[in-house]
């Protein structure tokens, strides 16, 4: 057998920069066609059923609603937003520095995080009415209620990170006599960034919630109100095409928010967190 009849029987190695863009390819088709599938679907019930659009409206009212309605729900989307936002940035800053503060001592964590977990388990509703009275402002209330919501599993992600530092490498730190802070710095907070990001997106998640409860419950209404004020007064008012646009435009902020906390992530981990590095099996 000649050489030339061996290599053509080698089987060609496939380029694996095709395979990632064939990949990629497919995460971004598939949704998509389940998501058109599923409008397909919807239009098609609407109008074969005959159901009355105060009821469930067509997609193509939906849209019309939300074009139509823009200059009412945008104020309110940006309300939402930046509450969402606020909170979220609030929940990392206090989350992250009163974990640091719990892990300095087996006490300060048996006396202060019974503290959290009872502000957690406290339904949000409950105790809405209290930090509406408290509260200098309406919005102030809105985001301290988002920002109790998204705390703790900021909080609880990042005091088991913490915790959960190979001892090996703190005994080794320990030899070579570096002080309390430097072991923070240097080894323990590096070491519990994949469980920080995973309480990051949790987080996002839940304060996108916590703030359209919290503003059910406050029954805020006017022109700074969020997002959830034109939920109600869309059905008050029966108009369900714009009380669909808001929930589209609500679904839409919770995916982006997801998606800016899952890129975060994996800008974090992708170079050396098993979680997030790329596998051939």
């Amino acid at each position: 057998m000649s050489i030339e009849t061996v290599e053509n029987s080698v089987p060609a190695m496939p380029n694996p920069l095709n395979a990632k863009r064939r990949d990629l390819l497919l995460r971004i088709t598939v949704p998509f066609v389940a998501i058109i599938v599923l409008i397909a679907i919807w239009a098609t019930y609407v109008k074969v059923s005959g159901v009355p659009p105060y009821i469930l409206p067509s997609p193509f009212a939906v849209a019309g609603a939300l074009v139509s309605d823009w200059g009412t729900l945008s104020p309110a989307l940006w309300v939402t937003t930046k509450i969402t936002f606020m909170s979220l940035a609030l929940a990392l800053i206090g989350g992250v520095g009163f974990a640091i503060f719990l892990v300095q001592s087996r006490w300060i964590e048996i006396a202060f995080y019974p503290l959290a977990v009872i502000l957690q388990v406290t339904p949000i509703v409950a105790i809405s009415p209290l930090i509406l009275i408290y509260a200098p402002s309406t919005q102030v209330a809105l985001l301290i209620c988002a920002f109790l919501v998204a705390f703790f599993p900021i909080l609880s992600n990042m005091v088991q990170g913490l915790k959960s530092v190979d001892h090996n490498l703190i005994n080794l730190f320990e030899l070579y006599s570096a002080s309390r802070w430097q072991t923070l710095l240097y080894l323990k907070l590096p070491a519990a960034q994949p469980y920080f990001m995973t309480g990051l997106r949790i987080g996002g998640g839940l304060a996108l919630i916590a703030a359209v409860v919290a503003e059910f419950a406050a029954g805020s209404a006017g022109a700074g109100s969020g997002l959830a004020f034109r939920l109600l007064e869309a059905q008050y008012r029966m108009n369900i095409p714009r009380l669909f646009a808001a929930l589209f435009m609500l679904s839409m902020l919770g995916v982006a928010i997801f998606a800016i906390t899952s890129f975060i992530s994996w800008l974090s981990l992708h170079r050396w967190h098993e979680s997030s590095l790329k596998r051939e099996n």
